[in-house]
């Protein structure tokens, strides 16, 4: 065999045996940017999503995320009241008539609007322990059905103001309509309380079942954290196990939850 035809083989071999040991491209994980809004145990995160007390730094953790944004403030409610009016740069750390999930709503459309925040491509909104905790400062919360919520077209909710919106079904259709017509794109997870010391188990699940109705009927995912979480308030009632205070994570009731949160919505949608 001449010296010219040997080489050719020799390459055709070594190009074969390339081709046969070299491992097949993993795919590149696809860019998703993350909004989080809600109350104080996605607070305790931190804007950032890097504190260890919040859920969120776990689940941010858990999904490799490009971007983790919170918009979350503690003492959120979901629910409005007649004096609510649009402050998105109003801000407080307790249970206040501008405290709501619909002012962080406003915040996020204004940064995205102004080129602040980057197009989410998954919203997750993780509130409704203080609507059930301070249900005399929200009186009317519970006073409507999902049904009875979703009976008027988007056109006649469009027109309705913040305080027109006073029960957690209405609020929560409410806040979902706008982010959802603003970032029609986007997946939108809703996540229930936790059970707590502080309330009731009924009380927590009637709250959690008014979310999920709602997400239900606006075509969104829920995430029940009165069922799945490692939080249970008989256990909290004993000792403080994974809460510093019956309502809110410590470090290891954080991690729990936000890996728990990850591992339902990665494998509910196609977004990981």
């Amino acid at each position: 065999m001449s010296s010219r035809r040997t080489n050719i083989v020799t390459l055709m071999l070594a190009i074969i045996l390339m081709t046969v040991i070299m491992p097949t491209p993993v795919k590149a994980q696809q860019s998703v940017n993350v909004v989080i809004l809600g109350d104080s145990n996605s607070w305790l995160g931190g804007d950032d999503c890097t504190q260890p007390k919040g859920w969120t730094k776990w689940f941010a953790d858990r999904l490799h995320l490009t971007t983790c944004r919170s918009y979350a403030r503690s003492g959120a409610t979901w629910t409005n009241t007649p004096t609510t009016v649009s402050r998105p740069d109003e801000y407080s750390e307790k249970l206040d008539d501008n405290n709501v999930i619909y002012n962080q709503v406003v915040r996020l459309v204004r940064d995205c609007d102004n080129g602040i925040h980057p197009e989410p491509q998954l919203i997750i909104i993780s509130a409704g322990t203080n609507d059930a905790w301070f249900r005399d400062k929200r009186p009317t919360a519970f006073s409507e059905s999902s049904e009875e919520a979703f009976a008027d077209p988007d056109a006649v909710l469009a027109r309705r103001l913040p305080a027109d919106v006073l029960t957690l079904a209405s609020s929560v259709r409410y806040s979902c309509t706008i982010l959802s017509q603003r970032f029609p794109k986007a997946r939108i997870v809703l996540i229930t309380p936790m059970q707590s010391t502080a309330v009731a188990d009924s009380i927590i699940r009637q709250t959690g079942d008014i979310i999920e109705a709602c997400g239900r009927k606006a075509g969104t995912q829920t995430v029940r954290l009165d069922v799945g979480s490692c939080v249970k308030r008989a256990t909290e009632l004993r000792h403080k196990r994974f809460t510093y205070d019956g309502t809110h994570t410590n470090e290891r009731g954080a991690k729990c939850n936000g890996y728990y949160i990850a591992d339902k919505i990665k494998a509910s949608n196609g977004l990981f």
